[in-house]
């Protein structure tokens, strides 16, 4: 049994990408078509760290005009006036954004503002997120390539009503929506992997990490048949007591995680594992249409204005695009667009190979030899077992996923939580608002003012957070700022109330109580004020 309380020192590595799809990257092939690109990048200049660098080819942006800027500016000002709305901030999503329905079906409707001929394609795309795989061999040939090792047989049994997951809720519960990545430290004279090298010759020296040699990136609990998992998690909490003003008091449960009942033998010496619950969909595709000169402006990694936020941009390897790019999407921002956290998904949850990550086996190790050589699905006319049209209609799903209507959002108290959430700074992480790049084929998500309530950086959140595994260029402290539109209408979609990226907090204000690090003081402050703004901050948060 291998196990990981989250409480050690905490060092900074390289990028997530190491933690998922090691077996392509290790190849020699690999080496000769992204090694020599990568070095000539990096030869330039400080690329990855330039805004310039950071382009996003996978967006037709009609660039901004300086009469655009100037409205942007304006409308993206800071509020200071908390007497009533603002304009617009009932439509958090802008005009993608959805009236909110009553039921779990909140968050599965398309944008508000799709065209009536790409409605089809929302729907299609929802088939193949729903869709439950198979093994190979069948006669279900669109159908077959599930594993061998996998977490679920589909997109939606993690991303419940296209919601958030929870870890289980006991013995008898499957981890289903919730698993364990895993890497381990590099050794000094092991060779470099084609981004550590670009690294280097920017003059990055952050220690570096591998997957474990025999489980690779993630822990699946789940196999086809003749295959044992890899393992079964293990979760135990321990309840502390946090006093709150006026007498409060609120119990916090803190996770201890173990790798349990492992299927290949013990875990590599040093493993570090972290625990992640699947995020919501909703809004993803307005977060991919952010401007990343927008986001990296927001960044101070030295915290030059002494504000005690330090926010840093995740710079991550796009295998699809063959650049660095600006990581947006996972609990550190590893993946740089929809279409290829979408790819990772499909191999690494549910071993279904892609045009971007082709190898038939998904995460298995070239130790686990059953699984590579199990019949599979690559080689039939799809070529991969989700061929390049069906992985574009689960992208055009996922980015179309609508954002609900905010709630209540003229109330009294909603207006004084949100007075409160600036006053005590947590806007510092949770930028309220964006507008989106204008582009030429994507109207749902064109030059939208949008209300995400978040920067998209790592910041440091603490040791009571912290999963002591490094994933490029966040450390065992950092996490990324996570979006908070929707967040009220988790348990009406959900059926729980777990938050947080291992669903250990049973509430917002558990969640809130949690924060450290660079959130340290806003959570003391919450923890100070008075009740009636405390429950205030609540119900802001709940009409969100």
């Amino acid at each position: 049994m291998a196990s990981f309380k989250p409480s050690r020192q905490t060092t900074a590595s390289n990028f997530e990408w190491q933690a998922r799809f090691w077996a392509c990257r290790l190849s020699k092939a690999f080496h000769m078509r992204f090694l020599i690109p990568m070095l000539t990048v990096a030869a330039a200049s400080m690329a990855a760290a330039t805004p310039q660098a950071l382009e996003e080819p996978h967006l037709k942006v009609i660039p901004r005009t300086a009469e655009e800027a100037a409205r942007i500016a304006t409308v993206t000002a800071p509020a200071t006036e908390f007497d009533k709305p603002e304009p617009f901030e009932t439509n958090p999503a802008g005009a993608a954004t959805v009236s909110p329905r009553g039921n779990a079906d909140a968050f599965s409707l398309p944008s508000g503002n799709i065209p009536f001929e790409r409605e089809l394609d929302f729907k299609v795309g929802n088939g193949l997120f729903k869709k439950l795989w198979v093994s190979s061999p069948s006669s279900t040939l669109a159908s077959d390539g599930l594993g061998p090792l996998f977490n679920a047989r589909s997109c939606q049994r993690c991303h419940l009503k296209d919601g958030r997951g929870h870890p289980p809720e006991g013995p008898e519960d499957d981890a289903v929506s919730m698993f364990l990545r895993i890497s381990v430290p590099t050794a000094p004279e092991e060779a470099m992997s084609e981004i550590e090298a670009f690294l280097l010759s920017v003059g990055d020296t952050t220690p570096r990490t591998r997957p474990d040699p025999v489980y690779g990136g993630q822990l699946q609990d789940f196999g086809v048949a003749g295959h044992p998992a890899e393992y079964r998690l293990g979760l135990r909490y321990e309840e502390v007591e946090v006093a709150l003003s006026e007498g409060e008091t609120a119990s916090l449960r803190r996770p201890s995680y173990s790798a349990e009942d492992l299927g290949y033998g013990p875990l590599a010496d040093g493993a570090m594992l972290s625990p992640r619950v699947a995020p919501p969909m909703i809004g993803l595709g307005l977060l991919e249409a952010i401007p990343a000169a927008d986001i990296l402006a927001l960044a101070d990694p030295e915290d030059a204005d002494g504000d005690g936020i330090s926010g840093r941009a995740q710079i991550v390897w796009s295998f699809e695009h063959a650049r660095p790019m600006l990581g947006r999407f996972g609990w550190k921002s590893g993946a740089p667009t929809i279409r290829e956290q979408s790819a990772s998904a499909f191999a690494g949850d549910i071993g279904i190979s892609s045009p971007i990550f082709d190898a038939a086996w998904g995460d298995c190790t070239t130790e686990q030899t059953a699984c590579r050589d199990a019949p599979h699905g690559n080689g039939d006319a799809r070529g991969t077992e989700i061929d390049a049209e069906g992985l574009d209609l689960v992208t055009f799903y996922s980015r179309n996923l609508a954002v609900p209507a905010r709630r209540d959002v003229g109330a009294p108290e909603v207006l004084r939580g949100k007075a409160v959430f600036h006053e005590v700074g947590c806007t510092s992480c949770h930028q309220p608002k964006f507008v989106t790049e204008r582009l030429e084929d994507q109207p749902e998500q064109s030059f939208q003012l949008i209300w995400p309530m978040t920067d998209l950086l790592l910041h440091d959140m603490g040791e009571g957070l912290a999963d002591d595994r490094p994933e490029g260029r966040a450390n065992g402290r950092e996490w990324r700022t996570a979006p908070l539109w929707g967040i009220g209408l988790t348990e009406q979609v959900n059926g729980h109330t777990q938050f947080l990226h291992d669903g250990r907090a049973r509430s917002l204000l558990e969640a809130v109580l949690w924060h450290g690090g660079e959130a340290q003081p806003a959570r003391d402050a919450v923890v100070e004020m008075p009740k009636a703004d405390r429950d205030a901050l609540i119900r802001y948060l709940e009409s969100l």
